[in-house]
């Protein structure tokens, strides 16, 4: 292989990296419900925990419909580590049906400072 095609490979290569990195790096931000047997099983605490435990910031709280509601910020794959978590495993005496998610947005920088528990 001529240093040409070596060369050309290489910055082809660094190039696809640094898309692939800054993809990962993006901050989203992204509105959730979650159906299903989420009150009265601490699922605004475990979900409170988990998004500090990935570096998140956002909030939770219930709803007088008998769901759980929030909004998530952070790295891109980090919010979607938790959205899978939101929508499979939640709290140990949670059941879950379904999870929504919506207004998904990249964002410049984070609207909190902190994950809370909005009451």
């Amino acid at each position: 292989m001529s240093r040409t095609i070596l060369f050309q490979s290489l910055v082809i290569y660094l190039l696809l990296l640094k898309t692939i990195t800054m993809s990962e790096e993006e901050l989203l931000s992204v509105d959730y419900e979650v159906y299903g047997r989420v009150q009265g099983v601490f699922f605004r605490k475990y979900t409170q925990s988990e998004g500090k435990k990935l570096g998140l910031v956002g909030w939770v709280q219930n709803t007088q419909a008998g769901t759980v509601q929030g909004q998530l910020q952070g790295p891109a794959l980090k919010v979607r580590k938790m959205q899978e978590w939101l929508r499979s495993t939640g709290s140990p005496q949670s059941r879950i049906s379904k999870a929504e998610f919506n207004n998904e947005k990249t964002i410049d920088k984070l609207d909190f400072k902190d994950f809370r528990v909005v009451h």
